[in-house]
This record gives C-alpha cells, structure tokens and sequence, in this order.
C-alpha cells in the first residue's frame, strides 16, 4: 500500500523547520511522496492576508529543489477562499483510494483537531503526524483522532518570527533556505 504525506498550512514563508518534520515523516513513516498543501486562507487566522499565493508557492519550490519525493500541490490555493482540510484530504482519498494518507500538524495544532470542520470525517480518513516543539511535551491527539509524534528534529521556529525578523532588518539565515531568503529579499516580502 503506497503511503502518502500531506503537509497543509500558510507556509508564510516556508522555513527549516517545516523542512525538517518534512524529512522525518519521510523517513520515519516511510512516505512514498509528500505533498506540501499551502492554505488559500486559515480559517483560524481570517483576518490575516497572507504573502501572494503565487510568491508563497515559489518559495516552497526554492525550498524543495532537488527533492525527489516532495511536491507542491495548488489546490487550495486555486479553490482560493478559505481552505479547508476536510476537501483536500477528501480529494486525495479519491484519487488515492488504496493510499495510507498522514496529515503533517505543527504539534500547537493538535488540541485543537476538533474544532476543524467536520472533524470526524478528517480522523477517519487521514493519521495526523506532528512533531513537538523544543521544550514542549509532546501533545496528546484527541479522539477520534489516530495520531503519530515523529522523533524527528525539533527546531523551535516559526514563520511569524521569520516574518519579524524581516520587518526588524534581521538576517533570516539558516532559518529558511538560502535559495528562499534570497527570493524574499528580491521580492520585498514581509516588510
């Protein structure tokens, strides 16, 4: 049975530490391909505008150049609206009808799993995977939701302190890509 990843979220702007859970669900769940899903718009964050989608989704390409088994996938973005996790796990369970899917959280997402939409239907289809933060206990998955903590490499970043450090004149070196700091300076982004 091929084992698909699906790792939804802003990616606002994507950073070494979405980089690194990306590589341990990889090797620890032993995924045939992960789909890296960027968010039209969270609906847990309706009043923040998020980067261009198309500038975010150039910047998950920088950042998986010469990964073999990661892809980017549009369409929430192309749905545009608010994104909702339920219709892109639905789809993939469509076209993927004899996959094991596993869903990439950040591990701050996970008591939360029951306030997404249609919540039951989500833990039927899809183990949701996290990896905790540093420090951080590592979260328990409510019911009925299977749930996996990853080893992995817990890097305590985030994109909003990426996107301040921009906005502050700091170096976001070694937090994101080289390729992606590049293209955010040449873009003007976050500032």
């Amino acid at each position: 049975m091929q084992r698909l990843g699906l790792f939804g979220g802003s990616f606002d702007p994507i950073h070494s530490g979405h980089l690194l859970m990306a590589q341990a669900a990889i090797e620890e769940l032993q995924l045939d391909r992960l789909f890296f899903i960027p968010a039209a718009r969270s609906p847990f964050k309706p009043d923040r505008q998020p980067a261009p989608d198309a500038q975010r989704a150039a910047l998950i390409r920088l950042a998986l150049a010469g990964q073999v088994c990661c892809e980017v996938d549009e369409q929430e973005l192309h749905r545009q609206g608010t994104s909702y996790t339920i219709e892109t796990i639905r789809d993939y369970a469509r076209r993927f009808p004899k996959t094991e899917l596993f869903y990439l959280v950040g591990a701050d997402n996970v008591a939360k799993l029951n306030e997404w939409r249609e919540a039951a239907e989500l833990a039927r289809l899809a183990t949701f995977v996290a990896i905790p933060r540093p420090g951080e206990a590592p979260p328990m998955f409510p019911a009925p939701f299977r749930g996996r903590m990853l080893n992995g490499f817990p890097f305590g970043v985030s994109s909003s302190q990426i996107r301040a450090r921009v906005r502050a004149g700091q170096s976001i070196q070694n937090l994101v890509p080289a390729a992606v700091a590049e293209a955010i300076g040449k873009l003007g982004l976050y500032r």
